[in-house]
Formats: C-alpha cells, structure tokens, sequence
C-alpha cells in the first residue's frame, strides 16, 4: 500500500467517522459505537502481537486496565496535569512491557499465553486487595480535571465527542502502525516470526524486537484503556481480569489479524452484535461462538480475509486467488 494510498483512506476514514457522528441520533447508540470503537483499538493491540510475532497474549487486559488505574491514581493524587499524565501513563506502559517482554517472549508458544495469563491475573488480584489505592472490587473513579487539553468537561464528555476522540484515535493509530510496520523493524519481526533460527544465524538478535513488538501492542492497549477511562470515568479489576483478554483475542479471530483492519473489524462486529442480541444476552455468548466457529472453518483468514478475497474477484474474476500471507 503506497503512502498517498494509506493518505487518502485515512481521510476518508475519518470523514466516515463525522458522517457516523452525525447520522447517530441516539446517545446510547452513540454509547455503544464508541465502545466498540475502544474496543477495536483494544483488539488491534493483540492483533498486532499475533500478526508480527505470532505470539497469542491471554493477559493483555492488564495494559488495559492499568492505563485506567494509572491516571486515576495520578489525577487522584494530583502528580501532574492530565494532559501531561496521559503519554506519561503510557511511556510507563511501554516500557513495563517491554522489560516483561524481554523476559516471557524467550519462550514459545502456549508457554508464553500461559505466563502472559498468571501476568494479568498477578494484576487483577493486586487491584481487588489494594483497596485502600485502587478501591478494590468496588474500583475507582477517574476524577477528570474541568478542562482537558483547553475543552471543558462538559464539552468533551458529550456522545458524539467522545466517539470522535474515539474514532479520530483510532484512525491515527492504525496510520501509525502502518508506517512503523513499513519500516526495517517490521521485516525484522516478521522475520524472526517466520523462521526465528535463520533469523539468528543471519545475525539478528531475536529477543529485542519480539520485546518491542510486545510493548508497542501493550501501548495500543494502553491507548483503548485511557480512551475507556475517559468514555465511563470508571476503571475495576474487571478491567484487568483474563475473560477480557479472550473476548479480545476472539474478536482479532473473528476479524483476522493478517490485515490491521483485521481486529478493529472484528471488535466492531462484536459489539453490535452483542448489543443486537441484548434480549437474549443468556444466549449471545453461544451464538456467537456458533459464528466464530463458522468463520473459522469457512473464513481460516477472519472478515476481513473474506472481505479481500471478495474485492479480488469482484475485480479481477473468479479464476483469481488470494495470495498467501
């Protein structure tokens, strides 16, 4: 994808984003929209994980959650203005994930979903017990100062605002992931993720970039987590407990992680979904494992891997196949 192409789908992304905010009347669909927008920078932060190092995170709830408890606990305790503590929160992120990294990533496959897990379930019963910081499972509210980056609180905390922060964010995010994709570190870990051997006998260190692949989709977490922080002002250990991380990881299967676009998908389709079922919420989690499952044996490559192969032959005839990944 040439750079004037990604240019140009961002700004018609984000002109779908105005269109979408404005044809919603409703707040609570509004409410739902930009939940699943969250959700879909969320899962674009696993996808990511997966697609460049082909490693499958059951604990990336933790820097999900920790974003939220990071800037309740420095609003409540008045460390520094908000609008500095937000890249603050996530620097710190970054840069715990990446010494995790460093650790966990040496060892392969369920090993490493296994230790990622016992990661985030050492987080979510910290915040249960450390009531007296974190509110335990009654969890903390987000005081969020009276203006935020010049915008009073009750301007930017308005429906349609919220979803276009949301929304806004999570074009740019995508946007900059591609570029950073693009870039030598992309070959790197996708060539470490192929054939890790080869990579180091050809003289590349392994450990390092796999490291930074692990945190750079922890602050994409991080970013999902500060955008929920904002949206309901509230952050529990429910935030950080491993059934988000799975509903997360299904969302990235149901999208497929081989294209970015791939899990925000996926995250979108689910959240509607699951808000279309609410009359039958007993059942939601059934049918939707019914078409997870469906996707999974007619779909190997996710919604958005049906999507392409459509547009190829749309354009070029049925005789044509996908290329392989």
């Amino acid at each position: 994808m040439t750079l004037a192409r990604i240019g140009v789908l961002s700004l018609l992304a984000l002109a779908l984003g105005a269109g979408i905010a404005g044809l919603a009347g409703s707040g609570s669909l509004l409410g739902v929209l930009t939940q699943a927008v969250i959700y879909a920078i969320f899962a674009l932060g696993v996808g990511v994980l997966l697609r460049q190092s082909g490693l499958v995170s059951f604990g990336h709830a933790l820097f999900f959650g920790a974003a939220g408890y990071g800037m309740g606990v420095v609003l409540a305790l008045d460390w520094m203005p908000a609008e500095a503590a937000i890249p603050v929160v996530l620097l710190a992120i970054g840069v715990l994930a990446f010494l995790i990294g460093l650790v966990i990533v040496r060892v392969p496959g369920i090993a490493f979903g296994m230790l990622t897990l016992a990661i985030g379930q050492m987080a979510y019963l910290l915040a249960f017990r450390a009531r007296g910081l974190t509110g335990g499972a009654d969890g903390m509210g987000i005081h969020w100062p009276a203006t935020l980056f010049g915008y009073s609180q009750s301007a930017l905390l308005k429906p349609a605002t919220v979803f276009l922060i949301a929304w806004v964010s999570m074009v740019l995010t995508t946007v900059l992931l591609l570029f950073i994709l693009r870039t030598r570190f992309g070959a790197i870990t996708e060539a470490i993720r192929d054939n890790e051997e080869r990579a180091r006998f050809i003289g590349i260190g392994t450990t390092a970039p796999r490291a930074a692949v692990y945190a750079l989709s922890a602050v994409v977490a991080g970013i999902a987590g500060i955008l929920s922080s904002l949206n309901t002002g509230f952050v529990s250990p429910e935030n950080l407990h491993w059934s988000v991380s799975a509903i997360t990881l299904l969302m990235v299967i149901v999208g497929g992680f081989e294209k970015l676009a791939g899990p925000i998908i996926g995250a979108i389709v689910y959240v509607m979904f699951k808000d279309l079922l609410g009359g039958y919420a007993t059942h939601s989690m059934a049918l939707f494992g019914a078409a997870l499952i469906a996707v999974i044996v007619f779909s190997p490559h996710g919604i958005a891997g049906a999507l392409e192969r459509l547009c190829i032959r749309l354009r070029h005839g049925p005789g044509v196949r996908r290329k392989s990944v």
